[in-house]
């Protein structure tokens, strides 16, 4: 009996396995983005946190699932939708870039876009020029081992 029972078991389980072949590619859903670069151009340091939303369509046949997207820097913070996006509708990633922290410079950072569609995983890229406010260079006070470090000079 146990042996009936178990062979039945692994009957049901390869039966299951079988029926769950992948999904033809051809009839994946697949994101298409408006576009796939922002560059933000020249902005302030007083005004170091800006964003973007990268808007897309799913131009496939069967619903798209983000899973995950991934920036290159924790500078920068990708959110994102987690309900499925249905075939000819629109979705959107809205990418946050905080230079807050950052010297004042060039960046260009990139953000992996995993989901369930055709092509896995999608870049999409973000740059920009941050400079200095206009009263200056902010001041970053640092006190390590009780010295006090101003514009990286010992005071």
């Amino acid at each position: 009996m146990k042996k009936f029972i178990a062979l039945a078991t692994m009957l049901i389980m390869a039966t299951i396995a079988f029926a769950q072949d992948e999904i033809d590619p051809k009839d994946k859903g697949e994101i298409k983005f408006e576009k796939t670069r922002h560059n933000f151009g020249v902005f302030s340091q007083d005004t170091a946190v800006v964003s973007y939303d990268f808007v897309f369509t799913n131009v496939g046949k069967s619903p798209i699932i983000i899973h995950n997207a991934v920036a290159s820097c924790g500078c920068t913070v990708p959110d994102y939708t987690f309900d499925p996006i249905l075939p000819g509708k629109k979705g959107k990633i809205t990418v946050t870039y905080d230079g807050t922290t950052r010297r004042p410079g060039v960046f260009r950072k990139s953000i992996a876009v995993h989901n369930n569609g055709r092509q896995t995983p999608i870049r999409i890229y973000i740059e920009g020029e941050m400079i200095a406010s206009e009263n200056g260079i902010k001041e970053v006070e640092l006190i390590t081992d009780s010295t006090l470090y101003i514009n990286n000079t010992l005071e």
